[in-house]
C-alpha cells in the first residue's frame, strides 16, 4: 500500500475526577471520556529518502496554523520515527494534515493526531504490530493516546492509560466553544493541588458509568463533571458565562472539557440541522455581544464500533 488517510476524531471529557497523585507527580485519574465527530484528517504517502515530511493541508479550518511546528517537535512526526525505529523501516514518509481540532482545547487534537499517525504508519508498511503494542508505543508519546487509537465511550484510569470500555453514549448531538484564550494544563492542576481537598466536590463517576450501561442519557447529563472546573473558571471566569449561553441557546447540560478552556453543551436527539445552525447562530451573537473571542462547532457524538458493524 503506497498511500493511507486516516481521521483522527476529538474527544470530550463526560466526567472528570481526580483521585490521587503518584510519587512522581503523575495525577491518578478517573474519567468518562467520549469521541465527537470533529476530527482531522491525516495522509500517508511512501516517499523517497529517509525522512518524515509533515506538511499541514490548505484545507485545513483553523488560523494560525503557521506556528505548528512540522519537525521532531510535532507528535505526529515522533509516531511515525518511533515507528520506523520499532519496525526497522528505511523508506521515508510524507504526512498531510488536514487540521479542524481546535489546539490547546481539551480536545485530545495532539493525541489523537499521534494515534492516527501510529495508525496509519501501522496500514502504510503493513506492520504486524498488535493492538497491545500500538498502546505501548502511543502511552509513551501522551496518555490519552492509547484511548484516541480506539475511542468510543471508555472508563479512563490511572494517569489515563488503563482502559475499560463502556456502554456507548445515548446519541446526541454536541455544541462546542472554544475560547480565544488558552489554559496552561500544568498551571490548573498545579492550582487544583492547592486546594483544600475537604471543598472539592468530585463528580459521580460511578453513577454516570450506570447510567451508561441503561442508555440513561438523562442520567449522564445529571452526572457532567469536571473537578477541574472552577480551578480553571477562577482564571478564566468566562468559562461559567459561556456554559450559561449555551444553555440559554438550548443546549440540555453543558461542561468543560479536560483542563479546558473549551465548553461542550449536549443537544438532545430530535433537533434538525436548522434548529442546530440557529443554535451556533445564536450562540455565537452573544459571545460577540458580551465580548467573548471564540470559535463554535457543532458535531454529535461518534461511536466506532457502530460505524465498523
Amino acid at each position: 500500500m503506497d498511500t493511507v488517510t486516516r481521521n483522527a476524531y476529538a474527544k470530550v471529557n463526560l466526567g472528570l475526577d481526580i483521585v490521587g497523585i503518584r510519587e512522581d507527580g503523575y495525577h491518578l485519574v478517573k474519567m468518562v471520556m467520549q469521541t465527537v465527530e470533529l476530527h482531522d484528517v491525516l495522509s500517508f504517502k511512501k516517499a523517497e529518502g529517509r525522512e518524515v515530511v509533515l506538511r499541514i493541508s490548505d484545507k485545513s479550518t483553523l488560523p494560525d496554523l503557521a506556528d505548528v511546528p512540522t519537525d521532531g517537535r510535532n507528535l505526529i512526526v515522533k509516531a511515525a520515527e518511533r515507528m520506523r525505529q520499532r519496525y526497522g523501516i528505511t523508506e521515508g514518509v510524507e504526512i498531510t494534515l488536514e487540521k479542524h481540532i481546535p489546539m490547546a482545547a481539551g480536545m485530545a487534537g495532539g493525541s489523537t493526531d499521534c494515534a492516527a499517525a501510529l495508525r496509519g504508519m501501522t496500514e502504510l508498511f503493513g506492520l504486524p504490530c498488535t493492538e497491545e503494542e500500538l498502546a505501548e508505543t502511543g502511552v509513551a508519546l501522551g496518555a490519552d493516546v492509547p484511548y484516541c487509537l480506539t475511542g468510543g465511550t471508555a472508563l479512563s484510569q490511572g494517569i489515563g492509560e488503563v482502559l475499560t470500555e463502556l456502554s456507548p453514549m445515548p446519541g446526541c448531538g454536541m455544541i462546542v466553544v472554544k475560547p480565544g484564550f488558552g489554559a496552561s494544563t500544568k498551571e490548573v492542576y498545579g492550582a487544583y493541588d492547592s486546594l483544600d481537598p475537604a471543598g472539592i466536590d468530585h463528580p459521580d463517576i460511578d453513577g454516570m458509568v450506570n447510567a451508561l450501561e441503561k442508555g440513561d442519557l438523562s442520567g449522564v447529563l445529571q452526572r457532567l463533571g469536571n473537578v477541574l472546573e472552577d480551578v480553571t473558571a477562577a482564571l478564566h471566569p468566562e468559562i461559567h458565562r459561556i456554559e450559561e449561553i449555551l444553555i440559554e441557546c438550548g443546549a440540555a447540560a453543558a461542561i468543560m472539557t479536560g483542563s479546558g478552556p473549551t465548553v461542550f453543551g449536549i443537544i438532545p436527539e430530535g433537533q434538525d440541522a436548522a434548529a442546530k445552525d440557529e443554535m451556533k447562530r445564536r450562540t455565537e451573537e452573544i459571545l460577540r455581544e458580551e465580548g467573548i473571542p471564540a470559535a463554535v462547532y457543532v458535531t454529535r457524538v461518534y461511536d466506532p464500533q457502530e460505524v465498523s458493524g
